[in-house]
């Protein structure tokens, strides 16, 4: 295999955090809307939860792309 190939399934693997953070927001958002189904009153405190949630899920995919991007750029 050649240094290209390498850096190609690198940077894939790396991309893949994206799955992780995708599967777990869909999960955050279920569990939050059945709570608000359950407790409308306390529709605020579930949604700053969930933003706040769903903002650190994204920031690790963003973080497996910024490695990607750097793995391609540096390794070439």
């Amino acid at each position: 295999m050649d240094l290209t190939t390498l850096i190609a399934i690198g940077a894939g693997i790396a991309v893949f955090t994206g799955i992780g953070a995708g599967i777990g927001i869909g999960i955050a958002t279920g569990k939050a809307v059945e709570a608000v189904s359950r407790q409308p009153e306390a529709e605020s405190k579930i949604m700053k939860l969930l933003m706040l949630g769903c903002a650190l899920a994204e920031a690790t995919a963003v973080y497996g792309l910024i490695i990607a991007i750097l793995i391609i750029i540096f390794l070439k």
